[in-house]
């Protein structure tokens, strides 16, 4: 175990916290995901080279849990122990020099340490974009290389991007990302070329004659792996979970750093690439959660569909973003492959393998529906993939038909469209009933049809499992919803 400098116990508690023996792996989410269990992380400041970073917990409280269990017990990051003592300082400097501990920017501010090879805007447009839409690139060099990216929306694009990819290498050992919120909320571009491009103005064409844009010059330097010119980085495992077309990468929205990586141990792997390597975790980390509609039970209902689930839980540092504890590994990859990239409430989910082993109960706080951020589903009878049901489970992605069953016998059209009118989800403009064998069925079946897959997937959210309770009976009806094999009506 580490043991303490002389120097150490003389530093008095702060909310900041200095990490070090990081393996060169980490990320800002490793950290986040890590460490948010001591308290709500405000920000982080990652030294990749040095092997540390800074973390800043919003309180001196959380930051002497964090130090305390690391002198007591060990605290692994990317599964490699990491050790803690308070910072000198009481608050991380940001680049915009905002008073608001948890202010961010739309553009971040991006520092290429190590730049082996050329950094051009399609490296980085390539590197940036499958997180979120980016609008324009500023590549200068002021301090050695460095970068400003401008996406939409703050939340939404621009904070996603820099916890997953703070601390990253565009190319495996080299050309490491250290990403700060920058000062300007929106860039300047005057021509689109390999220093500067507006993406929101393709025909703003000033470049030199004869300088085209170099993708091919550089990324053909690298092994290919598949996904063609979108994705410049190194070759991904063969697993079906990741084999998606350059159209899908293009549109991906996820936490691709998030997968485990290589060990530090080995010398030729010691550092990884855009989207690591595939290693077993019957956890998974679902972002782009709606804040207002989405709640454990709703992820519940959704992934509940592709194995069990054990708890789930929404991660306070990082806004629409929960972890999902599966009964194995085979279930997150279910979940990955049909879950990942489908809208829901008009927002994007990004659906990825998390390097946790369980999901933890602590920092449980109230979600703006007022229900729990923690929620432990499982001695729940509502899982469907115990050894006794398992056989009748058909694994279905989502589609625009939803199998309905174990609803009451007298259940009608009007009720079930009453019922979707209650709770505020899309209608089904067909309705179909099976006819019941044997006749004395005590519950109903039948098929529900939307007009789109993203109704149908937002009607079965919310309403899955959803009990009805109708007259001289004592026991309510719990309303099961599936994707159905039927491709309409």
């Amino acid at each position: 175990f580490y043991c303490l400098r002389d120097s150490d116990h003389r530093i008095p508690p702060s909310p900041v916290v200095h990490v070090r023996g990081l393996c060169d792996a980490v990320v800002e989410a490793d950290l986040v995901e890590a460490l948010d269990k001591f308290g709500n992380i405000c920000y982080v400041m990652m030294m990749p080279f040095k092997r540390q970073a800074l973390v800043e917990f919003d309180s001196v409280e959380s930051a002497e849990r964090c130090v305390s269990c690391g002198t007591r017990e060990a605290v692994c990051i990317a599964e490699q122990q990491a050790f803690f003592n308070f910072s000198t300082s009481q608050r991380i400097t940001r680049p915009t020099n905002s008073d608001d501990p948890t202010s961010g920017n739309k553009v971040l501010l991006l520092s290429i340490q190590n730049p082996l090879y050329p950094i051009t805007t399609d490296v980085l447009y390539t590197v940036c974009n499958p997180i979120g839409n980016v609008l324009r690139i500023v590549i200068f060099k002021r301090n050695g290389i460095q970068a400003m990216v401008e996406y939409p929306y703050v939340l939404e694009d621009a904070q996603k991007a820099k916890l997953a990819l703070n601390g990253a290498d565009i190319y495996s050992g080299c050309c490491t990302l250290k990403i700060e919120y920058a000062r300007p909320n929106r860039l300047n571009v005057v021509r689109n070329d390999n220093s500067s491009w507006d993406y929101t103005k393709p025909f703003l064409l000033q470049r030199e004659p004869g300088k085209g844009r170099q993708r091919q010059a550089i990324l053909g330097e690298h092994p290919s792996n598949g996904y063609g010119p979108h994705c410049p980085l190194l070759p991904l495992p063969a697993n079906s979970r990741y084999r998606r077309s350059s159209e899908e990468v293009q549109d991906m929205v996820s936490y691709p750093l998030l997968l485990p990586k290589t060990s530090s141990s080995s010398s030729s792997s010691s550092s990884s690439s855009f989207l690591g390597l595939a290693a077993s975790s019957s956890v998974a980390m679902v972002s782009g959660l709606h804040p207002a509609k989405m709640n454990c039970s709703c992820i519940f209902n959704l992934f509940c569909l592709y194995g069990n689930v054990e708890k789930v839980k929404f991660m306070k540092s990082v806004p629409g973003t929960a972890l999902v504890e599966m009964g194995d590994e085979y279930a997150v990859d279910r979940a990955v492959t049909h879950l990942n990239s489908i809208k829901v409430f008009g927002k994007k989910l990004n659906v990825c393998v998390s390097k946790q082993k369980a999901v933890i109960p602590s920092q449980v706080f109230e979600l703006p529906d007022g229900s729990s951020s923690y929620l432990d589903f499982s001695l729940t009878r509502n899982n469907r993939f115990s050894s006794a049901q398992n056989n009748r489970n058909i694994i279905q992605p989502p589609a625009a038909v939803l199998h309905f069953y174990n609803a009451p016998p007298t259940l009608s059209q009007h009720q079930l469209l009453k019922l979707c009118t209650e709770h505020n989800v899309p209608a089904f403009t067909k309705f179909k009933v099976f006819d019941a064998k044997p006749a004395s069925s005590k519950t109903l079946s039948g098929l529900l049809e939307f007009d789109s897959k993203t109704e149908a997937v937002e009607a079965l959210t919310v309403l899955n499992h959803h009990q009805i309770r109708i007259p001289n009976s004592s026991n309510p009806f719990t309303l099961k919803l599936c994707f159905s094999t039927s491709s309409h009506l």
